[in-house]
């Protein structure tokens, strides 16, 4: 007689990688993602939506019908202060955090990247189109941009200018500067929450009317003749990448 001894069963590891994919959703709409960052999208088990440092002309929910995914909007309270439940639970699981634009244009995503590794999370980047590369469609030469600046909202007590010595040094190297214009949305009502309410402002996006005013106070103001508010020449672009899309030079 033979006696035959058990087989063992092989435990079979699992060999999926859980990583926190940055994907760019490109300017315009939700088809304008890559084919890899749509399908990394379809195969997420967490998508989250950055909706701080920039905002996607479309519905949420039109994004959540095209990806067949359900989407978490990370706001600027979310970004800044909930961070970690975006890159934390890629330890166990795929997340995906869609951005306007491309990943890498705006310091709020380095950071999470950064503090993504300090955890130990694997990051991978799925690059898009971002306003940094569709500028040039303006007719502008790309080569010929110094440094990329943001004008934020002047407000009663507070109307800074800081903007203003990269744009003289753009300048003085013959450089375009490319000026990036300030949204708030989600801004806390500081008033009412003196009051123990806790209320939202509406939401403001800086037009290119609003930016050329600050700008020729920012030169009235400091009189360094970093620019002429009457000849020097500026283009306006808004909505970059959309059908409705608008330049304007004077």
């Amino acid at each position: 007689t033979q006696l035959l001894a058990p087989t063992k069963q092989k435990k079979t590891k699992n060999t999926e990688k859980m990583v926190l994919y940055i994907i760019g959703l490109g300017l315009g709409d939700e088809k304008d993602v890559t084919v890899r960052g749509y399908e990394l999208i379809k195969s997420a088990d967490l998508v989250f939506l950055e909706a701080y440092t920039s905002i996607l002309c479309i519905d949420k929910t039109k994004l959540e019908e095209y990806y067949g995914k359900s989407i978490t909007v990370a706001d600027r309270n979310f970004v800044e202060c909930e961070a970690d439940q975006i890159y934390l639970p890629a330890k166990t699981k795929k997340v995906a955090l869609l951005i306007v634009g491309d990943p890498v244009c705006a310091t709020t995503h380095t950071d999470i990247i950064i503090r993504a590794k300090e955890e130990g999370v694997p990051v991978e980047i799925v690059h898009n189109a971002s306003i940094m590369g569709a500028a040039g469609s303006c007719g502008l030469q790309l080569y010929n941009f110094g440094q990329t600046i943001s004008i934020p909202f002047f407000e009663e007590n507070w109307r800074p200018t800081s903007f203003y010595p990269k744009i003289k040094y753009n300048r003085g190297g013959g450089m375009h500067t490319l000026c990036l214009l300030d949204i708030k949305v989600k801004e806390p009502d500081f008033e009412a929450m003196a009051r123990g309410r806790t209320v939202f402002l509406p939401p403001r996006y800086m037009s290119v009317n609003t930016a050329a005013e600050q700008l020729i106070e920012a030169e009235e103001t400091l009189g360094e003749g970093a620019f002429s508010p009457t000849e020097t020449l500026c283009v306006g672009l808004a909505r970059l990448g959309q059908t409705d899309q608008v330049i304007i030079a004077g």
